[in-house]
């Protein structure tokens, strides 16, 4: 089994930033296609961001430009950096990871992420 875990949610005002860390533990990570996934209530979960093994990287239309994710192999640690926050990004973010199949296999618990005006 993998394990993810998420840091870096807190409250922030419109217009501002935070980057979300995600630890992942086993000797894979590289290997891994993970991704940062959100959620609010009353929506169904929506994929933000995701980057493969090789580095490409693939973006929701909604933060396109001001999102940015990433990885570092050595670390076993994905990243996303967010800024220009609007209110509209307020969620709960989780990151995942897949191997070969389409569908995510293993979940992080959440971070809050809430911006407010």
């Amino acid at each position: 089994q993998v394990q993810l875990v998420e840091s870096g949610g807190g409250s922030v005002q419109a217009g501002g930033s935070l980057r979300l860390s995600c630890a992942a533990s086993g000797r894979s990570f590289s290997a891994y296609t993970v991704g940062w996934f959100r959620q609010t209530p009353g929506k169904e979960r929506e994929l933000v961001a995701a980057i493969s093994s090789r580095g490409n990287t693939l973006y929701a239309d909604s933060v396109k430009g001001r999102f940015t994710i990433s990885r570092d192999n050595a670390k076993n640690t994905l990243y996303l950096q967010m800024n220009s926050l609007q209110p509209e990004d307020t969620a709960v973010y989780y990151c995942a990871a897949r191997v070969l199949s389409p569908d995510y296999d293993y979940w992080g618990q959440g971070t809050q992420v809430t911006v407010y005006s």
